[in-house]
């Protein structure tokens, strides 16, 4: 078994439970942030819709330079485009996955911006600290907008509150 299946034996759980909380995005609430110091909602359901596309690109480079020019994002404006942005990076990352050699799961993977390096790790635990718990902790964050918004929250590792 390589260490990509491995690592990721709970990918499609865990993307699953995401895309079922962006599939309650309230488009009326996007500007909405429980506290001064927290995103709004718009950034953070923006940020939970990167992952599967971060994990491509971790799959295919070695670094991120955030001093480099980086394209422009689409606007996300509704649930729809939310999870159309989503959908598309995680087919990515899942094609990607399966080719990823051991080798290439234990070569360092470097975050920087210009000369300051952020992090450099093994790209394995890239993946499991900076995509899929990294993930799963702002999708936890979500949880409490919902919440504070009267959205129904999905079970995610069993039936939540709202479907009891």
């Amino acid at each position: 078994m390589s260490l990509a299946h491995t690592a990721f034996a709970d990918f499609e759980h865990e993307f699953a439970n995401t895309r079922r909380m962006l599939e309650r995005l309230p488009e009326g609430h996007l500007d909405f942030a429980p506290h001064a110091k927290s995103w709004p909602l718009r950034k953070l359901a923006k940020h939970l819709t990167d992952f599967g596309s971060w994990g491509a690109y971790i799959v295919a480079h070695d670094v991120l330079d955030f001093a480099a020019p980086q394209p422009p994002a689409p606007p996300l404006e509704t649930a729809a485009d939310f999870l159309k942005a989503f959908d598309e990076g995680v087919a990515a990352f899942r094609s990607a996955l399966p080719t990823t050699t051991d080798e290439q799961m234990m070569e360092t993977w470097t975050m920087k911006n210009g000369d300051a390096v952020i992090m450099a790790m093994p790209r394995l635990a890239v993946f499991r600290g900076m995509i899929m718990s990294h993930m799963i902790h702002h999708r936890a964050q979500l949880t409490i907008y919902y919440r504070l918004l009267d959205v129904p929250v999905p079970g995610l590792y069993g039936p939540s509150a709202d479907e009891q």
